[in-house]
């Protein structure tokens, strides 16, 4: 019954087609960026973690605000324009004639993403009923693991066919279309405010202080707290190995062109299949599941640093199987988090909320490829996937060992509040 809603509701539709056609156009670029700055211009470890730096920084230091921002403007406008502007700036990319023009292209895309995503959260929120949120955040991974899979796929095609900076005016063309689409949905009926809430606007002093609202109603809950310590975690030491994994490559003698895109392809296949999997399965426990997503992280890279210290052969059949294993692992720490937030949380904080957890996660981006890049340099490339996956095993050992203490809390958190689900004009 929640997929046909979701099937009949042509605004969820319209949304969820925009981000599909953004979401391919970034891993056109994506991928084309990786492959000119690390295999053309043979860039080093550090140079390859700024890179995600870049477009990191930004969301992580902007997080908080762009929330509130996302939380007192209209949402549509806020991503019509986010949109446009990305669409300019990656034809900025075709310009690029070394690493540093790179950064500050993805530094400036990084700040209008930070509105975006806070925006795209809260629209979701308004288009879509309760009852339906878990199977609308699945639907949403499913997407994003989608355009992972047939991204790279269709990025080589083109490198090869139009050349690198080609697939950059490509990637523009996806924004510009996402906006037009975005142009269509209607806009938001506002939440109704509090008296206290109407007074503090009145004074001009509502906006410092709502900034602290998202953290304020994370902080009420056990479980949505080391909820969010654990994707932070579990990002930081993902990024920390996965900014590395094309040094990685450069280790195997049988290693091709096309296996860093062979890689993504496997990750993107499993996030789809954890994706299509808690579409079907929305009363899941979300704190048991990326417990295992922990685990299941911690394993793929350790073992892609154990075989490749070993050199084996067939590489292209186990990297792969083993970017297949860890996307999908990786799947169930981020879905079933997103999707209790979004159940749990009300229709116009959803903005700060998302913020603060955008702000969290993309501060462990960061952290995770200049470690990364720190921890190549200082033990070696191989050790380090080594020790990054051990790490995570030993956070899953941690969190079981805490489970109950943390799951209990699960069902504690406050509810969103009724009526503020499908406030659109």
């Amino acid at each position: 019954m929640e997929s046909t809603s979701l099937g009949k509701n042509k605004h969820f539709i319209t949304l969820m087609t925009a981000q599909a056609i953004s979401s391919l156009g970034d891993w056109l670029s994506i991928v084309a960026i990786i492959t000119l700055v690390g295999l053309k211009w043979e860039a080093t470890p550090m140079q390859m973690s700024f890179i995600i730096l870049s477009l990191a920084l930004p969301m992580a230091l902007l997080g908080p605000v762009s929330g509130t921002v996302a939380d007192r403007m209209e949402r549509k406008t806020l991503m019509i324009v986010s949109d446009v502007i990305r669409g300019g700036l990656i034809l900025l990319l075709t310009l690029a004639s070394n690493v540093w023009m790179v950064y500050v292209c993805l530094f400036l895309i990084g700040i209008f993403s930070s509105v975006f995503v806070p925006a795209k959260n809260g629209k979701l929120k308004e288009l879509v009923p309760d009852d339906a949120i878990k199977g609308a955040m699945s639907l949403t991974s499913m997407i994003d693991s989608s355009t992972k899979v047939i991204g790279p796929l269709v990025s080589g095609i083109l490198v090869t066919a139009v050349g690198t900076y080609n697939v950059f005016y490509i990637d523009s063309a996806t924004f510009f279309i996402s906006a037009l689409l975005i142009f269509t949905l209607p806009k938001a009926v506002r939440a109704v405010e509090t008296a206290d809430e109407k007074e503090k606007k009145e004074k001009g002093t509502a906006f410092k202080e709502e900034l602290k609202v998202g953290f304020q109603f994370l902080k009420k809950s056990t479980f949505l707290m080391y909820g969010l310590f654990l994707m932070g975690i579990s990002l930081l030491i993902l990024q920390l190995s996965d900014s590395q994994i094309i040094v990685l490559l450069r280790q195997l003698t049988d290693a091709s062109p096309d296996l860093f895109g062979y890689t993504v392809t496997g990750s993107g296949i499993g996030m789809l299949i954890t994706g299509i999997f808690l579409s079907k399965k929305t009363d899941y426990n979300a704190f048991i599941y990326m417990c295992i997503g922990v685990l299941g992280i911690g394993l793929g890279f350790g073992v892609m640093g154990i075989l490749t210290y070993y050199d084996a052969g067939l590489s292209l059949v186990w990297m792969p199987a083993l970017g297949l294993f860890a996307g999908g692992t990786a799947a169930l720490v981020f879905i079933p988090f997103q999707a209790a937030v979004q159940e749990k949380t009300p229709v116009n904080m959803t903005g700060r909320v998302f913020g603060v957890i955008n702000s969290t996660t993309t501060t462990a981006t960061i952290i995770g490829p200049l470690a990364g890049g720190a921890l190549a340099t200082v033990i070696g490339i191989i050790p380090s996937f080594i020790v990054t996956g051990s790490l995570l095993i030993v956070l899953f050992a941690v969190s079981i060992a805490i489970r109950k203490k943390v799951a209990e809390e699960e069902n504690h958190v406050t509810e969103s509040k009724p009526g503020t689900q499908g406030a659109a004009t």
